[in-house]
C-alpha cells in the first residue's frame, strides 16, 4: 500500500509536463477539493459529525491572510497559517457548543450550516472587508506574496497540501485518536460507557479539521485573487467539499481523493458538453443526475467497493 501510494504521488509529481493549460486547471481543482474533502473527512468521515458548514473556515482562513497582507504586509504564506489558527478557534466554539450540549445528526449540520451563514452575513456588511463587493487582491506576480505566472506553482502547493492531510489522516488511523473517533462513529454511547472521553476527541477532530480547511481559504484568495461571501462562506461550497469524500468513501484514507477525482472531472466534462447552449444551467441538470447514478450505485462510497473487487480478484 505504501509504494502504491509513493508511485502515485510520483506519477502526479511529473503530470504537469503533459498537461495542457486547462487540463492543468481540471488537475489543480481535482488536488484542491481532496485537500478540502480530507480535511472535512477528520471530523465528518472518521468522528461521524457531520458539518455542512465547513465554508465558514475557508473564508475565515481566506479573509485573515487577505486583510493581514493588506494591512501590514505580512506575507500570505504566514498569514496562511493565522487564518488556519483563527478558523481552528471557530471550529473550537462551534464543536463546543455542539458537543457539550449534545447535538447529534441534523442539529449539529443546522449549528454548522447557521455559524457559516452568520460569517457570509458579517463579510456581507463589513466594508473593512469589501463587503457584499468582496476583497480584491492585486496580481504581482510575486512568488513570495502567493502569485505566481504559471499554474504549475499553484498545480504543486495543492498536490502539496493533499500530500500534508493525507499523512495526517494516515498516521492518525494509527493511533489511539483515530481508533477512538471511529468507535465514536459507530457507537458513541457504548463509548461513553465504557469511559472514552467522547467530547475531547470530537473536540479535537473539529479544531484539527477547521484548521486545515482554514489553510485552503489563502489557496482560494490567492489563486482567483478575489473573496465573496456569498462564494467562501456558502452552502454551495460546504457542499462541495462534502460530496467528495461521501462519494470516494467517508472514513476511509484515499476516499476524498477517489471522491474528488470521480466528480471533479465530472463537473467539468458536464459543464463543457451542456453548458454551452441555449438552456442555461442544463450542465448542472446533467451534473446532479450523474452524481445521483454515482451515489445509487456506490452507496458506500467508491473505495470500499473498489477494495472488495480488489480482494475478489487477487488469487
Amino acid at each position: 500500500m505504501t509504494w502504491l501510494a509513493l508511485g502515485g504521488l510520483a506519477v502526479l509529481a511529473v503530470l504537469p509536463a503533459v498537461l495542457g493549460p486547462y487540463a492543468l486547471s481540471v488537475f489543480i481543482n481535482i488536488l484542491f477539493y481532496a485537500y478540502l474533502g480530507q480535511a472535512w473527512n477528520i471530523v465528518g468521515g472518521y468522528a461521524g459529525q457531520l458539518s455542512v458548514g465547513h465554508a465558514a473556515f475557508v473564508g475565515i482562513g481566506g479573509y485573515t491572510a487577505a486583510v493581514l497582507a493588506a494591512e501590514t504586509g505580512l506575507t500570505p504564506w504566514v498569514g496562511m497559517l493565522a487564518g488556519g489558527a483563527l478558523a481552528a478557534v471557530l471550529g473550537g466554539v462551534i464543536g463546543y457548543l455542539g458537543f457539550r450540549f449534545g447535538l447529534r445528526g441534523f442539529y449539529f449540520v443546522l449549528l454548522t450550516v447557521a455559524f457559516a451563514e452568520v460569517c457570509r452575513i458579517v463579510a456581507s456588511n463589513w466594508e473593512r472587508v469589501g463587503g457584499a463587493v468582496g476583497l480584491y487582491i492585486t496580481f504581482t506576480g510575486d512568488p513570495r506574496q502567493m502569485q505566481f505566472q504559471d499554474d504549475r506553482a499553484w498545480y504543486y502547493i495543492a498536490l502539496a497540501l493533499t500530500a500534508l492531510a493525507t499523512a495526517i489522516v494516515w498516521g492518525m488511523e494509527r493511533r489511539r485518536f483515530g481508533i477512538y473517533l471511529t468507535a465514536i462513529r459507530e457507537d458513541e454511547t457504548a463509548c461513553e460507557a465504557l469511559g472514552v472521553p467522547t467530547f475531547r476527541h470530537k473536540l479535537g477532530a473539529m479544531v484539527l479539521s477547521s484548521f486545515l480547511t482554514g489553510l485552503a481559504g489563502t489557496f482560494y484568495a490567492y489563486r482567483y485573487s478575489s473573496l465573496q461571501p456569498g462564494a467562501v462562506f456558502g452552502i454551495p461550497l460546504s457542499v462541495e467539499i462534502v460530496i467528495r469524500p461521501i462519494v470516494g468513501g467517508a472514513g476511509t484514507l484515499l476516499g476524498p481523493i477517489v471522491g474528488s477525482f470521480i466528480l471533479t472531472p465530472l463537473a467539468e466534462l458536464s459543464r463543457a458538453w451542456f453548458g454551452q447552449g441555449g438552456w442555461h444551467g442544463a450542465h448542472l441538470i446533467v451534473y446532479g443526475v450523474l452524481l445521483v447514478a454515482v451515489v445509487l450505485f456506490l452507496p458506500q462510497g467508491a473505495v470500499p467497493v473498489l477494495g472488495r473487487l480488489v480482494r475478489r480478484a487477487a488469487p
